[in-house]
């Protein structure tokens, strides 16, 4: 496949850079521990049947709920792909 002015084996490296960075946001949301008996963004109180489902739960519903509007809002761009990727 013509790349450009890319070196062989770019877009690959794209490619698993863009799933790599995705796995690593994925990772970074998983919870453990203790969960909270209060979101830690309203102080609202978390019900104790969300607090056993949710292994190190920190937000209450509403709360998860907004930050997860927010995190759709994310574009996944990949911003270290090569130069010559972005000028097409």
């Amino acid at each position: 496949m013509a790349s450009g002015w890319a070196r062989e084996g770019a877009v690959q490296e794209q490619i698993d850079s863009t799933v790599e960075d995705a796995l690593q946001r994925a990772r970074s949301q998983i919870t453990s521990g203790e969960s909270l008996t209060h979101c830690e963004e309203c102080d609202n109180r978390i019900p104790e049947a969300r607090r056993k489902a949710v292994p190190g739960v920190r937000l209450c519903i509403t709360c998860r709920a907004e930050f997860d509007r927010q995190q759709q809002a994310y574009s996944g761009y990949n911003r270290r792909g090569s130069k010559d990727s972005q000028l097409r």
